[in-house]
């Protein structure tokens, strides 16, 4: 019985001899406050070609042989000169057939006249019959048509071989000349283009995924490759009702009202739009994990709890990923020693700009 008295004893003066337990601190961890750090999207940037406004094809009215071209690509020209020549020898023979064939009818219908006159003084004399006299009338009548009709013929050939001429119908640049001479034309085929290059705009093609965010009248920064710091205040001016068909992108023109020599037509210039989208969400790669096979972010809350949030990722870029779902702009992210995190943990958030030794083995 002393024996197990004094064990007892033992016991309880071992015991007391034992230090207090303490409770460990929450460990650190590093966090990314995305308040405040979101990042703007990026401005939408296209590359186009600088054009006139107002460009036209100039063609001959008639068919034939080119024989003279005057004016070459960039020349610059003035309303009514002479640009090009057809052959004119055919068109000439036809001005010369028509009008022998109005000298003829005309002639034709002077003999009809003498022959209603001298109709009329028969007829006056009982000699031929008033039918007779009518025929005569109706041949008159019948030649009149005959000169009037080749008259018109003869207008029309000598307005043909005027037609063997191209003039310019407007003061302007050439911006192509696409035929030379030696070469047959059809009637209507695009000898020069003339440009006016008093207003300019620059044309880009846009894809039909990202059309629908542009409308008339939205304003955007034009920059010429050329000389890069120079930038025009620009607004989208026409927007192609229809795709292209084979590059499936619609052509938009964004018209430049101060454009001048440093955009000269053919020139290369970005368009820029400022983007209408929210700021996005960006994370280091490091702060995305994957539980169950889904992407997932660690945030920290405001009891300084641990939390997972499956996010959806957007596109990769050089400083991190883009978020594009899931996550709010004011969380707070863990960025460092993801895997080795379990939700409901309270933590000690850390700025990641702070220096401190993290355990990230627990």
């Amino acid at each position: 019985m002393r024996m197990l008295v004094l064990a007892v004893a033992a016991m309880v003066l071992s015991a007391c001899s034992e230090p207090p337990l303490v409770e460990k601190a929450p460990r650190a961890v590093l966090v990314r406050d995305l308040a405040g750090d979101t990042t703007p999207r990026q401005p939408n940037v296209y590359v186009g070609e600088v054009s006139a406004r107002y460009e036209s094809d100039l063609a001959f009215r008639i068919g034939g042989k080119l024989v003279e071209r005057r004016v070459d690509t960039g020349a610059r020209v003035k309303r009514g000169q002479v640009l090009a020549r057809l052959d004119p020898s055919d068109v000439a023979l036809a001005a010369r057939a028509a009008a022998a064939q109005l000298l003829a009818a005309e002639a034709d219908l002077a003999l009809a006249r003498a022959e209603l006159k001298r109709g009329e003084d028969l007829h006056d004399s009982s000699f031929i019959s008033a039918s007779a006299l009518d025929a005569r009338r109706t041949a008159v009548q019948a030649a009149e048509a005959r000169v009037r009709q080749a008259r018109a013929q003869a207008d029309a050939a000598g307005n043909q071989a005027d037609y063997a001429v191209l003039r310019s119908d407007r003061d302007g640049v050439v911006v192509a000349a696409p035929v030379d001479p030696g070469q047959v034309l059809a009637a209507g085929q695009a000898v020069v283009r003339i440009a006016q290059p008093d207003e300019r705009e620059i044309v880009i093609h846009v894809p039909e995924s990202r059309v629908r965010g542009y409308s008339t009248g939205q304003v955007a920064a034009v920059r010429p490759w050329a000389v890069e710091d120079k930038v025009y205040a620009a607004s989208v001016r026409e927007i192609a009702p229809a795709a292209d068909a084979a590059t499936r992108s619609y052509a938009v023109r964004v018209s430049v009202p101060q454009a001048d020599q440093l955009l000269p037509l053919g020139a290369t210039a970005s368009v820029a739009f400022a983007s209408t989208e929210a700021a996005q969400i960006i994370v280091p790669m490091a702060a995305v994990t994957a539980i169950d096979g889904v992407a997932t972010v660690w945030v920290v809350d405001d009891a300084s709890r641990l939390q997972p949030r499956k996010v959806s990722i957007g596109m990769l870029r050089e400083d991190g990923v883009v978020i594009s779902a899931g996550l709010p702009a004011d969380a707070r992210v863990v960025v460092a020693g993801v895997h080795k995190l379990i939700a409901g943990e309270v933590v000690r958030a850390v700025a990641e700009t702070a220096p401190v030794a993290l355990d990230v083995k627990r």
